[in-house]
């Protein structure tokens, strides 16, 4: 009933209202008789624009300012259309029209006709009120100004946005420099403050009383100024109109006696039904009976009777003075939060951090390089709006590398980019809170969707709706097609904006995991169309579009879902509890595979860079065709030039020869007229004349030759000095390619020479370990060919004896070979880490000799003769080693040839190969004797070194050469043998066959 009297009191508040529509008119009144003193609720007038056509709509009113005298009034509207109104003279025409949303406006410089406005192009521009023309430009800011406060003098002004403030001279309209400080408060007597319910309150700083209150929670006021005379308040509306009110009537009423007021305590008894419940309640007014608790919107507070504040309640208390619990009960009894307070809800539940610094590092990185181009992929009509999107996303991108990368990030985001548009911070946190919390493990497969989380909601409809899901099935749609589409749009795109607003009101109170309970719900909800669909077309289209479903239905099945659901496939068993974003610092988002991400971006940072190259070079191309267009022009031009300077001359010609005719004609006119007697002076004349034209035509015909001859000429220096030109480019390139060759050529010399130098070391080096590894690796296999001798002779023996028992000692054998061989391994390991260590060793004193022989190369010759003949030593008893150890090798291996014919009984065969082995070892020892037979006395002078060393050099070589083919040839004569050796034992007892086993090898 009482918000009843109150909407008939607005009515007629708003019926004796003076409202003016400006519409299209550029001129006229204001208002048709002044309110005065007698306004309603101090409204002079209500002035809204209106445009008629075929959608009709009232464009907003976005700010307002007045001049120094409080008289004048200027206004822009969201189109760009500035109108100043004159209070005093009741007249108000459109000054300016600037095509663009006005962010501020300022209207008390020191030149009366001009004023400052702040456009949606981060410019600020001033106009001039008289002329209607553009007197200055002002740039420099890189977000949209917010205010613009001027100087009491006029001659100064600070233009102020979210990330600067910057001081301007308004006589030469040239910044004066920036500044790190926001737009100063004035402080007077009276305090005019804008609440969150929209309403401004005037208070009296003194007596904190307040004074009068202007707006409505129904008619929210969306700015205000005041007149510097104190006469008028000028505000915007939420509505988009303009409100001009009278601060004398608004003083006035607000000196009225307040009327009476009687609170009354209603008490209901406690045992009703509930749909007969009374509440205990405070109202103001007079004294009424019972009454329910929708009966009536008048505010009102329950009375209710607190316990003490238990461990529960503390963990239930939000930001804001809220209480978590308390707000579920609203929650379910409403089914929404109100909408004046929904955002103020969502922020205490988010439990913001609304960390200010972090968010403007975030912001100063600029535009991320993944969103310059956002309105081309979705064309958003609202600038302001798009803006918004493109900066809450490079800040998302900022924070965390995967928001560049995520494509659905834009869908995800713009809900609440349309909600919390005019505060990004607030915007900003609410997405960071969503993806944290209420989106976890959805980046643990990009670039794929969350088959985790999808494989979550499959189990949930399985459980639930088996019917449902085996006909998704039978039709090849996946959990990608009928789930993930609902949850990169946060269902956006199948509700509306209040199923949405509704939908998330109960997500934000409860655990994560009701999310995807949703999208269940919706699903099962859905049923009966679905089981309707049988192709993949119409199932995308649904999973798209808005569908007919009751919204509360669906929050009702997501409840039921989440308490009916078994633990073991429960999401809540898999998602983490609610967590806010931490404060002063926002935490670190890295639950994604980076190697893809950073893939991604070097391969778009390379893209990138490609990009910018094609656009320079394509510039340079432009540049050059204009060029190369604008010299043809002139060239056109001059010849254009030439060709009518040869008309002009043509045309005096013809003209002086027509005067000459007539000249003529007059002469003979007057010849005819004389007399005989002047014949002859006729005559003279006549040749004299005569003589004069050709003079005249041979100067004309010289002149032209002249000109021929310049023409000619210009046009011959001209290729000249092209050609001289081109000549020149041509000869600094060769320049600059034979100073490059020759670059190159010195490094490739100094190149070769080094890798020279390197290679002789390296090969001399690597023939001395080749010859080392190949000897030890003789002693090696000739070791082992003796021990598998022997190993055969023993089971050709033990086969004889224990015939019966041949698979075992066959199986015993196999293991003693593996563990042999395993042995013979690690020796063989053993001493190649020895030699690698001696030969490091070797190599290291090698270097260090040579750098001191290097040093001592002139100094001291005899101790390099010494050396020389140490060495020679050394190698000459490193021979005779090498040859004795060979001979020894050979010996045995005739001595265990031997003894094997002697006890196979002397075949032929190894009588060939016995003899084969004495001429091997004869030749070996005459190589031996003629090495030794090199000379390898000291005693060799000093001038004689250069002539000798080569040939005893490349004999030693020649020699080494062959005793390493001797030796190589007498390996493989002793490995023959024992091959063969082999082969006869096993023909004379073959084993039994024995399973395959793993043999070394």
């Amino acid at each position: 009933m009482g918000g009843a009297l109150r909407a008939a009191r607005e009515r007629r508040r708003r019926a004796g209202m003076e409202r003016c529509d400006l519409g299209e008119r550029r001129q006229g009144p204001v208002w048709t008789r002044r309110a005065g003193a007698a306004a309603p609720r101090g409204v002079i007038v209500n002035i809204i624009r209106s445009v008629q056509g075929y959608h009709s709509k009232t464009i907003h009113f976005l700010n307002v300012a007045f001049d120094s005298s409080g008289d004048s009034l200027l206004a822009g509207d969201r189109q760009g259309n500035i109108y100043i109104f004159d209070l005093n003279g009741n007249r108000f025409n459109l000054v300016q029209r600037t095509m663009q949303a006005c962010t501020a406006l300022a209207f008390n410089l020191r030149r009366k006709t001009e004023f400052l406005v702040a456009l949606a192009d981060y410019s600020v521009k001033c106009f001039d009120t008289g002329t209607q023309e553009l007197v200055s430009w002002m740039r420099g800011h890189d977000s949209s100004v917010s205010s613009i406060s001027v100087h009491g003098s006029g001659k100064y002004a600070i233009t102020t946005s979210t990330d600067t403030a910057q001081l301007w001279d308004l006589d030469t309209f040239q910044r004066i420099r920036k500044l790190n400080v926001r737009q100063s408060v004035g402080i007077q007597k009276v305090l005019g403050v804008l609440s969150q319910d929209n309403v401004m309150r005037f208070i009296n700083i003194e007596t904190c009383k307040l004074l009068f209150d202007i707006g409505s929670p129904e008619e929210g006021i969306s700015t205000a100024v005041i007149s510097p005379n104190g006469q008028y308040i000028a505000s915007v509306m939420e509505n988009g109109s303009l409100n001009l009110y009278s601060v004398q009537a608004l003083t006035q009423e607000g000196n009225k006696p307040p009327p009476s007021m009687l609170k009354v305590v209603q008490d209901g008894p406690k045992y009703i039904s509930e749909a007969n419940k009374l509440i205990t309640k405070v109202t103001s007014g007079g004294s009424k009976g019972p009454w329910t608790s929708k009966g009536s919107k008048i505010q009102s507070r329950l009375l209710k009777l607190q316990a003490n504040t238990s461990l529960e309640n503390k963990e239930n208390e939000l930001p804001g003075g809220l209480n978590k619990k308390r707000l579920r009960a609203l929650l379910k009894g409403f089914g929404e939060y109100p909408a004046k307070y929904r955002m103020f809800v969502w922020r205490s539940l988010l439990q913001l951090p609304e960390n200010h610094l972090a968010f403007s590092s975030l912001i100063d990185r600029g535009i991320h390089s993944a969103f310059i181009n956002i309105q081309k992929e979705y064309p958003i009509k609202s600038r302001k709006l798009l803006r918004v999107l493109q900066r809450t996303l490079s800040a998302l991108a900022h924070w965390s590398a995967i928001f560049a990368e995520t494509p659905y990030m834009p869908l995800l985001a713009f809900p609440f980019v349309k909600l919390f548009q005019n505060n990004q911070l607030i915007c900003f946190e609410v997405v960071a809170t969503v993806v944290v919390n209420f989106c976890q493990h959805w980046f643990e497969y990009f670039p794929n969707p969350p088959v985790n989380v999808l494989g979550m909601m499959e189990n949930v409809l399985a459980h639930h709706d088996k019917e449902l899901l085996q006909h998704l099935i039978k039709y090849n749609v996946t959990s990608q097609v009928y789930a993930w589409p609902l949850l990169e749009t946060l269902l956006s795109e199948v509700l509306t904006r209040e199923e949405w607003l509704k939908v998330f009101d109960n997500i934000f109170s409860n655990h994560p995991s009701y999310f995807l309970m949703v999208v269940v719900a919706y699903i099962i909800c859905s049923r009966a169309p679905l089981l309707h669909c049988y192709q993949a077309a119409d199932f995308e289209y649904f999973f798209h579009h808005r569908n007919n479903v009751d919204i509360n239905v669906v929050i009702k099945e997501a409840y039921h879902l989440m308490e009916a659901t078994p633990l073991d496939i429960h999401p809540q068993r898999m998602l983490d509890d609610f967590t806010p974003l931490t404060k002063e610092q926002y935490p670190v988002f890295n639950k994604y595979p980076t190697f893809v991400v950073d893939y991604k971006a070097q391969e778009r940072e390379k893209i990138r860079q490609d990009e910018i190259e094609y656009l320079r070079e394509r510039q340079l191309a432009h540049e050059s065709a204009a060029k190369a267009q604008e010299q043809k022009a002139e060239d056109e031009v001059w010849y254009r030039k030439q060709k009518l300077l040869r008309e002009a001359q043509e045309q005096r010609r013809k003209i002086l020869l027509e005067e000459e005719e007539r000249l003529a004609e007059q002469r003979q006119r007057l010849a005819v007229a004389k007399t005989e007697l002047k014949v002859k002076e006729l005559q003279l004349l006549d040749a004299s004349r005569r003589r004069f034209l050709n003079y005249q035509q041979d100067q004309l015909q010289m002149e032209l030759k002249r000109l021929d001859d310049e023409i000619a000429r210009k046009a011959s220096m001209r290729k000249q000095e092209t050609a001289a030109a081109i000549q020149d480019i041509v000869l600094q390139q060769m320049e600059l390619e034979s100073q490059k060759q020759r670059f190159e050529q010195h490094l490739i010399q100094d190149q070769e020479a080094v890798t020279k130098e390197m290679k002789e070391e390296v090969d001399a080096h690597r023939r001395k370990v080749d010859l080392e590894d190949q000897r030890v690796q003789r002693l090696i296999e000739i070791n082992r060919e003796e021990i598998q001798k022997a190993h055969t002779v023993a089971e050709e023996n033990l086969a004889k004896a224990e015939q019966k028992h041949i698979d075992t000692d066959w199986r015993l054998q196999a293991q003693r070979r593996l563990r042999r061989d395993d042995q013979d391994r690690q020796k063989c390991y053993q001493e190649i880490v020895k030699l690698l260590h001696d030969n490091r060793v070797k190599e290291a004193e090698l270097l260090k000799a040579m750098r001191e022989t290097e040093e001592k190369k002139w100094e001291d010759v005899v101790h390099k003769k010494a050396q020389l003949e140490e060495e020679q030593k050394v190698a000459a008893a490193a021979d005779e080693h090498r040859k004795q150890f060979l001979d020894d090798k050979m010996n045995d291996a005739l001595e265990l040839a031997e003894k094997l014919q002697r006890e196979d009984g002397c075949s032929g065969e190894h009588v060939d190969n016995t003899e084969r082995l004495r001429d091997l070892k004869a030749t070996c020892t005459e190589r031996g004797v003629e090495v030794q037979q090199v000379p390898r006395s000291g005693n060799i002078h000093l001038n004689e070194l250069s002539t000798l060393a080569s040939s005893p050099r490349r004999s030693l070589d020649r020699s080494r050469a062959e005793l390493a083919r001797q030796e190589r040839e007498l390996m493989a004569e002793v490995r023959r043998l024992r091959q063969r050796l082999t082969a006869q034992a096993q023909n004379r007892h073959p084993p039994t066959r024995i399973p395959a086993t793993a043999w070394s090898p």
